[in-house]
């Protein structure tokens, strides 16, 4: 279960609970750069009742990962299917769109700066990762897991957290997916599917970190 206290920071609540990152863009709370601070300083400053963001954050979490597949099999399945190949795919058009965006309107002070490269050190950080989790860390899990199994656990939870920071520049790049007024259609397609890529990412990560992997963190073998 995630940790939702007022204490936790809002950048590792954006990146371990699905849903949050929108709920505070909508709020206006920053996240990105300004986000290592307690969510009750950020709901705060916001002009919230920091127990209400609470409730709030407490039904997101409530949600997560209800339409995901109970059984482990199934669930890897999902997580290859629903996540894995969509990933993939949309970062081939995310990108060039992303540097479309940033060549036409670079000159826009709110013009997403960096994005494309972000984009880019995503996709290597995801190919790997998701190589390694196909080649290896599910196969294991699909034979009933192993005593072994504890290292690429480990690796594979770093390495969200590497995931984690790549997000994190996804939404300084732009401006917290704010579009600019008359913002063009390639603008807004771009925005679009950076949010839907990133909500899905977080969703992913939950899935793995908070469903799948606790449970071969006993002994290497299911729960």
């Amino acid at each position: 279960m995630i940790d939702i206290s007022l204490d936790k920071t809002v950048s590792a609540l954006a990146a371990e609970l699905p849903g949050a990152a929108e709920l505070f863009r909508r709020a206006g709370i920053n996240f990105c750069c300004g986000g290592n601070v307690p969510l009750a300083d950020a709901a705060s400053k916001a002009g919230l009742v920091p127990e209400a963001l609470v409730a709030e954050l407490e039904a997101l979490a409530t949600a997560a990962g209800r339409d995901a597949p109970e059984e482990t099999g199934a669930l890897i399945d999902h997580l290859i299917s629903r996540y894995h190949q969509v990933h993939r795919e949309e970062l081939e058009w995310l990108i060039p769109l992303a540097q479309k965006v940033e060549r036409v309107h670079g000159d826009h002070p709110n013009a997403p700066l960096g994005l494309a490269d972000a984009l880019i050190a995503m996709r290597e950080d995801l190919d790997g990762h998701m190589h390694r989790e196909e080649q290896l860390l599910f196969p294991m899990m699909r034979r009933g897991g192993s005593p072994m199994i504890d290292h690429p656990l480990a690796q594979m939870r770093d390495e969200h957290d590497d995931t984690a920071k790549l997000l994190a520049e996804i939404e300084h790049a732009t401006h917290g997916l704010a579009l600019p007024a008359g913002a063009c259609g390639s603008w807004t397609a771009l925005y679009t599917g950076v949010a839907k890529f990133c909500d899905d990412l977080v969703t992913h990560m939950h899935l793995e970190d908070g469903v799948l992997f606790p449970r071969f963190e006993r002994n290497g073998v299911p729960a």
